[in-house]
């Protein structure tokens, strides 16, 4: 039965009790935790006091004696303190324990790669400083927070007690012109709300505890969940982005992108489910494409890789600047169930080698889906 370690700050009172929640029938994966002294969230404490590595070391050799196969630093200083200190953590978390290991704000930015977010709608417990802090750390990973919403608090203890109807109404007014909105704080009670929202929203709602254990899950090759999209398909939407960014590297393209129609996992057509693009190349993956269902009748007509090196005729491309494409069904029991695309903003002559590059692909698309 695997085991999953995680560290919390003392004064969280929301963090187990939901991970407990969101593992409900998922009997083969048990959670556990220690904590470090954390009572107050500013940019007065210093990575040296409450948040330093030597104390989040003391607190993962308790959980080595759980023998855990997956260790994770459940909190989100690493939001404001900066990625590399993450990292950091989560390489000392790894020795200690001797198993994989990452932290909040890491499986934060997975996510936000596996949804291709640039835009975001920030919600945070903290006061205005280290929400600016914060918005600093995304913007250097190529993610711009577009609105945030706050409560400027700063006792640790006191964000666990913010009703979730107050989370709710935060999350909505985050919402407009994002591609998803963070809940950025373990202790908040948001995940849940997060899951809710969703469909009403049409975005990804990322809550920290539910992407914390979506990544400790991923790290175990563990279950899906279905209580919210970063659970049920953060793992399958990673994986599509690495088979995007290996097809865009060996094609030279401008842009690579799967669609889905794979209801299980809320993935349609009318969406990319992944994306990797060339730089200066705008993404589409957010953008809805009626003209993708033209896409679909003549690659379930013919039920072969569709290669136009001059854009002229045929389905229409996925995107308005595209001029040469190559696009390779994904078929499913005899169904077809998506299709990987290579697009080129310049005419081109695609070449043996580009055409076996989307086929190997379209082929790794459907066993990861099989799977």
């Amino acid at each position: 039965m695997p085991r999953i370690g995680m560290l919390t700050p003392s004064s969280n009172t929301v963090l187990e009790p939901v991970t407990y929640r969101l593992l409900t029938g998922a009997d083969e994966v048990t959670a556990h935790f220690s904590r470090l002294p954390v009572t107050a969230i500013s940019l007065a404490d210093e990575q040296s006091s409450q948040f330093s590595v030597d104390r989040m070391s003391a607190a993962a050799e308790l959980l080595r004696d759980a023998a855990v196969d997956v260790v994770v630093w459940n909190g989100t200083a690493g939001s404001w303190l900066g990625f590399d200190y993450d990292r950091q953590v989560g390489e000392a978390l790894s020795q200690v324990c001797g198993v994989p290991a990452t932290t909040s704000t890491l499986a934060l930015r997975d996510a936000f790669r596996a949804f291709g977010v640039r835009r975001l709608g920030l919600v945070t417990p903290y006061t205005g400083d280290v929400t600016a802090r914060i918005a600093e750390t995304y913007a250097a990973e190529g993610v711009e927070v577009v609105a945030d919403e706050r409560l400027e608090i700063t006792d640790n203890f006191t964000f666990g007690e913010v009703p979730e109807q107050r989370l709710a109404e935060m999350v909505e007014a985050a919402a407009p012109g994002a591609h998803a909105v963070a809940l950025v704080c373990t202790n908040l009670r948001g995940a849940f709300v997060a899951a809710d929202l969703e469909p009403k929203l049409g975005i990804p709602v990322l809550d920290s505890v539910s992407a914390t254990l979506w990544k400790a899950l991923d790290l175990l090759g563990g279950p899906r969940i279905d209580r919210g999209s970063v659970l049920l398909s953060g793992s399958t939407r990673a994986a599509l982005k690495e088979i995007c960014a290996q097809l865009r590297a060996a094609t030279g393209a401008d842009r690579t992108t799967v669609r889905l129609d794979l209801p299980s996992q809320r993935l349609d057509v009318d969406r990319a489910a992944a994306e990797d693009t060339g730089p200066g190349v705008a993404p589409i993956q957010h953008d809805p494409r009626p003209d993708a269902l033209n896409t679909a009748r003549w690659l379930d007509e013919h039920r072969k890789t569709l290669v136009q090196p001059n854009f002229r005729a045929g389905p229409q491309a996925d995107a308005d600047d595209v001029r040469a494409q190559m696009l390779a069904p994904v078929e499913i029991g005899g169904a077809l169930v998506g299709w990987v695309s290579v697009h080129s903003g310049t005419e081109r002559d695609w070449s043996p080698a580009d055409v076996q590059a989307v086929e190997t692909a379209s082929a790794h698309v459907k066993a990861l889906v099989e799977r």
